[in-house]
């Protein structure tokens, strides 16, 4: 019996306060993040994140007056300062109107041009033999280092023997040029994660390369390709120095434009303010609608 009772007390749990002292400080640490203290701090930085993009799209609903005499703030309590007059004379103007046309043609092609010539050329580089794979993969990787006002001016040289200088088509190849190093690193480190023996099984079945590539690696690689299209979406469409250098008047997009305007006008706040909030918002959509695409890719490769 004496025994018994001996291995029942050293099997008997120890009291509640033991545990908690034994609790590890990361531990306790990780549960007091996780803790609803925490979700309200990150929704307030969150939302003082979005103040600048708030007081822009207020300034772009009131008049130069009401601009020059108060804050943008003051709307809150005078809700009569809202109007659309200036989105009105925006669209009047023929410059801005352009210049968003333009920022279109160059940042949609420049996109999907990078993001299908990165995949094919991920895939090749992940999954394809052929001599010297390995050395042009580095030489790939190496571009990367390569800045881009390095090339601005033998590329200007160069665009302007060839007839391109000044031509959206001339700043779309800039762009794509050097998007994709990028595009390449990225997706063929993704790819390469596929399984094998998932590839081997759809070749077993008669599929080619290009077959393959579309029917199975296409759609794994989703998260990743939804990244790398937001990463060089946003990067072409609030590009300011490729456009300074490489468009002219007619050819300009809306960054360009719109700090043309500043130099030539300098007051001129009522085309300014909505001009620049278009050219933030669109970034923007772009960002949320993808947003959960976006996740996945990032955190692609960080759980096995």
């Amino acid at each position: 019996m004496t025994a018994d009772a001996g291995s029942l007390a050293q099997a008997a749990p120890p009291p509640a306060g033991t545990l908690k002292a034994r609790q590890s400080v990361g531990s306790r640490l990780a549960g007091w993040v996780s803790g609803g203290a925490v979700r309200v701090f990150l929704i307030v930085v969150g939302l003082f994140w979005l103040v600048p993009t708030i007081g822009l799209l207020i300034s772009s609903l009131r008049t130069p007056q009401d601009m020059s005499a108060s804050g943008w703030w003051t709307v809150f309590t005078e809700p009569s300062q809202l109007t659309f007059d200036s989105y009105s004379k925006l669209l009047q103007n023929p410059d801005i109107t352009d210049s968003l046309l333009n920022t279109v043609l160059i940042t949609v092609p420049a996109t999907v041009l990078v993001v299908v010539i990165g995949s094919l050329a991920g895939y090749a580089f992940a999954w394809m033999e052929f001599p010297g794979r390995d050395w042009w993969f580095l030489a790939v990787v190496g571009l990367l280092v390569v800045p881009v006002q390095v090339a601005l001016i033998p590329i200007a040289e160069l665009f302007g023997k060839i007839g391109l200088f000044g031509t959206i088509l001339g700043v779309i190849l800039f762009h794509v040029g050097f998007g994709l190093p990028f595009a390449v690193f990225l997706l063929r480190n993704f790819f390469a994660e596929i399984p094998r023996e998932l590839l081997e099984a759809a070749r077993l079945d008669g599929a080619g390369e290009l077959r393959l590539f579309a029917r199975v690696v296409m759609p794994l690689g989703g998260p990743a390709i939804a990244s790398l299209g937001i990463f060089q979406f946003l990067w072409v469409w609030n590009d300011m120095l490729v456009a300074l250098v490489f468009t002219k008047s007619g050819t300009q997009p809306i960054t360009v434009a719109l700090q043309t305007q500043v130099r030539q006008f300098g007051n001129n706040i009522d085309v300014l303010a909505p001009g620049a909030f278009i050219s933030m918002v669109v970034p923007l959509a772009v960002f949320f609608a993808f947003q959960r695409q976006f996740v996945s890719g990032v955190m692609a490769g960080a759980v096995k």
